[in-house]
């Protein structure tokens, strides 16, 4: 069987760097795509990042459609699962986020199991590990997950806790558990391929044109994209990586520390970065009247942290520090 990876997501910010690492290193690539329309412009800036096109190729799939996913990963060796809906802004309704993260992850693994593949690795996140528990600082480990039904549980948290769980569950089914491996970043943040931010980088895009006047005390843990990438791919061969679940955050910083990096290591961005700190009480305020800001108000004050040893040990190297990742979002926002 050739080195072909089925990477789904592969025109999203984590798909694009995991698509330039598994090129890099040697695999043929087939990237799925919703709109199979857009795979020009993917090509064209993978392309620009140094990608060999000529084990590249694209499929039309749907997270919500059946059609061709089976096809997609027949003669495959691997499946990356990268693909799920993301976004800053709560939803109306839940399910226009849970739904295509549960039943594309469902779609992607039946397939990789009916193509009798060696091995799957699934984007997770953080938001599947630490939140649903008392507020306060605290070291979160692969051990734990998410409790559902929590004031701080917000549509993405859910969509993500629900779509691995969903994920284990097929593989335990299925006798393969040692065949899944998981990738659970914090914020990912690191150099933009092309001009669209996407949504990882939208919280810096939004302090460095000061569309946020004051801050308030909340912190993010942060992985840079390219660790992320790099995981993913030495997730599928490395021995003991299956049946695991790799969480990643090189460190948490509150959105004070973010700015002030800014400020101090790209000073011709800055001159829009606020100073100004967002009292709690204020904060509390405004969570009355925004739904998004309702699920972060017990957060305030506090750091989560992620316990990255295990990924750190499949990288065989430190992760890229915070700062570092912020600094490299920041010089390749599209200045306006």
């Amino acid at each position: 069987m050739a080195d072909r990876v089925l990477l789904t997501g592969i025109s999203g910010f984590i798909g694009g760097h995991v698509a330039l690492a598994a090129l890099k290193a040697g695999y043929e690539v087939r990237g799925s795509i919703r709109d199979i329309g857009k795979a020009d412009k993917v090509r064209e800036t993978l392309a620009g990042h140094g990608a060999d096109l000529g084990r590249l190729d694209f499929v039309a799939l749907d997270l919500l459609a059946d059609k061709g996913w089976a096809d997609a990963a027949r003669d495959c060796r691997f499946v990356l699962h990268t693909a799920s809906p993301f976004v800053i802004a709560p939803p109306k309704d839940r399910d226009t986020l849970i739904r295509p993260a549960v039943e594309g992850t469902e779609r992607a693994l039946r397939a990789a199991i009916a193509a009798d593949v060696e091995r799957i690795v699934l984007t997770s996140s953080v938001a599947a590990v630490g939140y649903g528990h008392p507020p306060g600082d605290r070291t979160f480990t692969d051990a734990d997950w998410t409790v559902l039904g929590q004031p701080d549980v917000t549509a993405y948290t859910e969509s993500k806790t629900r779509a691995e769980r969903r994920a284990w569950e097929i593989v335990d089914a299925a006798g393969w558990h040692d065949r899944l491996a998981t990738i659970n970043p914090a914020l990912v943040l690191g150099p933009l391929l092309d001009e669209d931010p996407g949504t990882s980088a939208t919280l810096v895009k939004s302090i460095v044109e000061g569309k946020v006047p004051a801050l308030p005390r909340l912190s993010f843990g942060i992985v840079d994209v390219r660790d992320v990438a790099e995981a993913h791919v030495r997730a599928l061969t490395a021995p003991d990586a299956g049946g695991r679940r790799f969480l990643m955050s090189e460190r948490t910083l509150f959105l004070a520390e973010v700015a002030e990096i800014i400020r101090a290591r790209v000073p011709d961005r800055a001159g829009r970065v606020p100073r100004l700190p967002l009292p709690d009480w204020a904060m509390r305020i405004f969570a009355l009247f925004d739904q998004s800001a309702r699920g972060v108000v017990e957060d305030l004050g506090h750091k989560r942290s992620f316990a990255s040893a295990p990924a750190e040990a499949l990288l065989g190297h430190r992760l890229i520090a915070a700062p570092d990742s912020v600094v490299e979002t920041v010089r390749t926002l599209p200045a306006r």
